[in-house]
Order: C-alpha cells, then structure tokens, then sequence
C-alpha cells in the first residue's frame, strides 16, 4: 500500500485514465448510474430443414455447398423473447448481481447496456445517457468483460495490452507501468506476460480480459460471467480486486454469475431472471427472507425458490 493507505494499482488507473481524457465526469444528478426501462429484445431462431426429399437429389448430388445455406432459408422461424420489459434500476457504486439459468436474458441484458445491441423497446440510460442515442458518449462510461473475450492469439498478453492502451490514448511509458501493474495484481506470472494468448488456459486468457477492461479505469463495469474457468484461488484474486475498484473508484458494476456463492460475498443486490424477466430483486438478505423465510439461507436456495416457484406457476397453467 502507498503512504496515502490506497492501492498503488488504482492509484496508478486513477491517474492514467483521467490525465489522458479518456472517462468523461459522470452526471450523477438524475441518482441512478443505469437505468433500464421497459426494455425487450427478440430474436428470430432459424432451425435447420429436412433436405432429405427426392427434389433435394439433384442439390445434394451436384452442390453440396448449397446445402447448409438452404437449411437455413428453408428452416423454421421462432421468435424468442430474450429480454421481455426489463426495468431496472443500478444506483453509482453499487455491486448488482444478475442470476439467471442459461437463456434466461442475463447476457443479452449486459450486451445492450454495453451498445452491443440495440434494444426493440423501451430505453437504457447511463447516467442519464441514451445508450442508442448518445451510443459514443456512453462507450467512455463503461467496460465490459464477457467469457468469450476475443484477442490476437498469436500476441502474447503484454501485446494484446500495449495494443489495447494505445486505442485508448494512454501514453507508451504509463501504458507498460499500468498493464504491469494490473497483471500483477491480477496474479498472472511474469513469466506468461510474453507467451502467445493461445497458449495460455482459459482462466489466464480470462485475467488478461480483465486487465484489458480496468485500462480505461471505468466508472461502469459489466461483468458477463468474468470468473468462469478460473481455479478457486484465481476466481478469489479477482473478485477482491473487483472489490476493491468498486471501493476505491466508486464503480458501479453489474455481475452475471451462474456462482451463487460469489454473488451473495460481492453484491449489494441482486436480480434474478428467468425467461427474459426479472423475477426477484433485493439484498442478498431480503431474497433469502422473501423466498426463503431465513437469512441463513443460501443464494442457491433462493434461486431454486425463484424458478421453481415459476416452473410450478407454469405448468399449473398448461395443465
């Protein structure tokens, strides 16, 4: 720790992100850091066709090519409801967990926070910022880290890092003393910082995602499952630097984990979906007393509750 008793790794993001101008101050009069309201989004399945029938011979005989392309113009369409009237409302440095079964919404949710995708209705604000409208402002505000980070493979971390400052307009010398710093922290090996991305495992190409993502110090973090393959010591080292920028930067992070453990340590609250809806939210404690009737229950116990109270809802009305 410095004198001053901070971290020397936020000290360091701290001075870099803002002496170059790359996070604007955000407007925190409207009170909210993000808010989503009404918001829904569908997409359109294509399932693959049956190309077995005697009108098919000739294409299956001479272009096979054509094949996986007619499945799919041929296939049946299925809408689905990804997200379904989400209203949502994140206060600045507050820790928000979203659980969710797989398909649930969660991470089609972060996407449209991030400007990844535009939503059908309704708005997403970020401090007071029009996520569709105001797309270029609202890209300085945030970060996201997802499970299928992509890289350079063939660049070791230290490039893909370098590369990433320089987008970023963070200065050569201050750039190297921030990503060292960061790797560090994050406890991946020295020795690993010049080996290419694809030989390195997951949960260390997952650390390196993460770096990339603290370079721009942002004011809103949106996690999509940023511990998944790590090794329990590996997942621990990040969630208490997480904590740790929540604390001495005032992020606002929203979380998506299928770790129930690890949305119970780190969230101040948390938002279970289900089918595109948010189901439950409240503190840890609060869910566990609504769905549970006890604080000592378990995020997990709580999860189950949630579902599968709707699965029994649902097949009592198709009964």
């Amino acid at each position: 720790m410095s004198s001053s008793g901070r971290n020397p790794v936020l000290l360091a993001i701290n001075q870099y992100g803002q002496a170059e101008g790359s996070q604007p101050v955000p407007d925190r009069a409207s009170g909210l850091a993000i808010e989503c309201v009404n918001v829904s989004k569908s997409f359109v399945e294509v399932g693959d066709a049956d190309l077995s029938g005697p009108d098919e011979a000739g294409v299956r005989d001479g272009r096979q090519l054509l094949l996986p392309f007619l499945a799919r113009r041929r296939g049946r369409r299925r809408r689905v409801d990804a997200v379904r009237a989400v209203t949502l409302q994140v206060y600045p440095g507050e820790i928000i967990g979203i659980l969710g079964q797989n398909g649930s919404g969660k991470s089609t949710l972060i996407r449209l926070m991030a400007t990844l995708l535009l939503p059908d209705a309704g708005n997403i604000y970020i401090f007071g910022h029009d996520v569709v409208k105001e797309a270029t402002l609202v890209r300085r505000y945030i970060n996201r880290v997802s499970v299928e980070a992509a890289f350079f493979k063939k660049l070791s971390p230290w490039e893909n890092l370098r590369y990433a400052a320089r987008l970023y307009g963070l200065p050569p010398d201050r750039a190297a003393c921030e990503v060292r710093a960061i790797l560090d922290r994050l406890g991946l090996k020295r020795s690993k910082f010049h080996e290419p991305m694809e030989y390195l495992s997951r949960g260390q190409q997952q650390k390196v995602a993460i770096a990339r993502a603290l370079l721009t110090s942002p004011v809103v973090m949106l996690l999509d499952e940023p511990t998944t393959g790590l090794d329990p010591r590996s997942r621990r080292e990040v969630q208490e630097f997480v904590q740790e920028i929540n604390r001495e930067r005032q992020a606002t992070v929203v979380l998506t984990s299928h770790d129930m453990d690890e949305v119970d340590r780190l969230c101040d609250r948390v938002a279970i979906m289900e089918a595109g809806e948010v189901k439950a939210l409240g503190t840890p404690a609060e869910l566990k007393r609504t769905w549970c009737g006890r604080e000592d229950a378990s995020m997990e116990d709580v999860f189950f509750a949630v579902t599968g109270n709707l699965m029994e809802e649902e097949t009592a009305e198709n009964a």
